[in-house]
């Protein structure tokens, strides 16, 4: 699927520049960023789906030791 991506200017200079030192393209470095984006949420959705379950699990002993 294509797509337009607005940067600001100082967003497409600075990508622009550390495309240049790390010896790839601006596309490559703009798809790795969505990547480790998607993985890191996926794992934040995971914890948090856990932490409610325990959460819920527990709450009545949580609720007693209060």
């Amino acid at each position: 699927m294509a797509m337009n991506l607005r940067l600001r200017d100082d967003q497409t200079d600075a990508l622009k520049q550390r495309a240049e030192q790390e010896g790839t393209s601006m596309h490559a470095i703009v798809l790795k960023a969505v990547d480790d984006y998607l993985a890191r949420t996926a794992q934040e959705a995971i914890v948090r789906k856990t932490a409610m379950a325990q959460a819920a699990k527990w709450h009545e002993l949580m609720e007693r030791l209060k």
